[in-house]
């Protein structure tokens, strides 16, 4: 008969939930309370005490968390936002929600942060406010950010979808800016499957996200089915659905309490992926700034065409033949139909983004990898580079 080679198997993402979180999960589903209730508001108390900020905000995704906040800031049509080409559609998608424009930045070509030449540029008399992407985990300059913000009378929300447990300058990412957006997205450090949090040390925003996320309805609304609360309530403005509910935040809960347990692991993956891969010259590897805490969200390589015959694309695939899972991150915004037709962005605008998209790959990098998955993936890199070299 016939011999059948197994192909050992490493996928993109797999949750590092454990049974902790599942008894979280399973006595509140027990408790009866399932929807936004006492789970969440520990939940925003246990993050906001972690991070070390006044308050947390706990929504049902990043980009209900960047909506909220752009809402909070006072954004209202015309205005102009800054984003970065290269992030995920909602960060810029949130600024149409109020009939304002995202104008597109270009990135820098080390951290694929948002540039700060570019930044300077695209101001305009409509910019209100700025939306730095911590892209992969790496912080953003925010020094010079903020201070450019503040010399031209300018908002800063940074979107920290990749950033927990990052740090710039000793400063935790979400204590730097007036609002900070998280995701719990599930291929994330702290993962809830969809949910979100704003973080703020200002009393009066924090009050109009919780107002806005449960449709505009008077403080505390949720405990009117609670013994403590009261069947009667006040709309007091027309605002959205966008409240986690106690399901999900039980699993924060628990996700919180390993989070730098989580980190760790991701970081250790990054460290054993760089040192390998720094003697092979067909990739890239991160670059990770002395005076950061880089969270690991994403290991990014490019791949270099002066060293392979074959493309990126390619590359993707002799990956998905040895059983690795692989992703893009991002193709960036500007190479969209959405926003060539909209806001009338074409190919060549941003190079050094088109540039790195030509050329990146997402490696898998969670807590549950184990040391010989990690040595998979780096053989299968080996073995491509060694195969296709020019």
């Amino acid at each position: 008969m016939p011999t059948t080679t197994v192909v050992k198997s490493v996928p993109f993402h797999i949750p590092c939930i454990g049974q902790e979180e599942i008894r979280a999960v399973v006595e509140t589903l027990e408790s009866g309370w399932i929807t936004t209730g006492p789970k969440t508001h520990s939940f925003e108390v246990a993050f906001a005490r972690y991070f070390g900020v006044r308050h947390a905000v706990a929504v049902n995704s990043c980009t209900a968390a960047l909506h909220l906040s752009l809402d909070a800031m006072g954004l209202k049509e015309g205005d102009e936002v800054l984003v970065p080409t290269v992030t995920f559609t909602a960060t810029a998608e949130v600024v149409t929600y109020f009939r304002a424009k995202p104008v597109l930045v270009d990135v820098d070509p080390v951290h694929f942060n948002m540039s700060l030449e570019d930044l300077q540029r695209k101001i305009t008399p409509k910019t209100r406010c700025i939306i730095p992407v911590h892209f992969a985990g790496h912080p953003c300059p925010m020094d010079p950010i903020l201070d450019f913000a503040e010399s031209n009378n300018l908002k800063v929300i940074e979107d920290a979808a990749h950033a927990i447990p990052a740090k710039y300058r000793g400063r935790t990412i979400g204590t730097i800016s007036s609002m900070t957006a998280f995701s719990f997205y599930a291929t994330k450090t702290l993962a809830t499957g969809e949910g979100g949090m704003v973080t703020t040390d200002d009393d009066a925003l924090a009050d109009r996200v919780r107002l806005m996320r449960l449709h505009g309805m008077s403080r505390d609304a949720w405990k009117r089915y609670s013994a403590e609360g009261n069947w009667r309530y006040e709309i007091m403005e027309a605002g959205y659905k966008c409240n986690l509910t106690d399901l999900q935040a039980a699993l924060g809960l628990v996700q919180l309490s390993r989070c730098r347990e989580l980190w760790r692991r991701r970081e250790r993956i990054a460290h054993r992926y760089t040192e390998a891969l720094a003697s092979m010259d067909a990739y890239q590897t991160p670059t990770v700034d002395a005076d950061v805490q880089h969270a690991w969200h994403l290991y990014v390589v490019l791949v270099d065409p002066s060293k392979l015959r074959i493309h990126r694309d390619q590359v993707i695939e002799e990956l998905r033949e040895r059983g690795i899972g692989t992703a893009v991150h991002f193709i960036p915004l500007h190479l969209h139909r959405y926003y060539q037709e909209n806001w009338g962005y074409r190919a060549g605008d941003f190079p050094v983004a088109e540039n790195y998209f030509e050329r990146c790959i997402s490696l898998p990098i969670y807590p549950g990898m184990t040391e010989e998955d990690v040595d998979h993936v780096i053989e299968g890199l080996e073995d491509i580079a060694e195969k296709f070299r020019r």
